[in-house]
């Protein structure tokens, strides 16, 4: 069975192709680029563009400022707090990994 919306895509595409919209595109004539992940290619391309990075990505970072943080910093207080952060940031970044958090 096709999908609903079948015929109306078609038509769209001929309109489309009638009117050149599909003339002179970027790339034209040229193979598509080889992807590593056929399957998610799309979304992974619009994730990238879109400056979007895993989880455990932006948590390593973060992780990173707490450091340079705690190098910088000589109050013992805050030093505590930061250690605090980094031993529960380890362990978001752990979750984040296995694809739990």
């Amino acid at each position: 069975m096709d999908h609903p919306l079948s015929t109306l895509i078609e038509q769209k595409i001929r309109e489309a192709e009638e009117a050149g919209d599909f003339d002179n595109l970027e790339g034209a004539g040229k193979p598509l680029p080889k992807v590593d992940d056929p399957e998610n290619a799309v979304f992974n391309r619009l994730v990238q563009e879109s400056g979007a990075v895993p989880e455990f990505v932006r948590l390593s970072r973060e992780l990173k400022r707490l450091r340079d943080e705690l190098a910088e910093t000589g109050d013992r207080t805050r030093r505590t707090d930061i250690m605090k952060e980094m031993s529960m940031m380890d362990a978001q970044i752990e979750l984040a990994r296995k694809g739990r958090y």
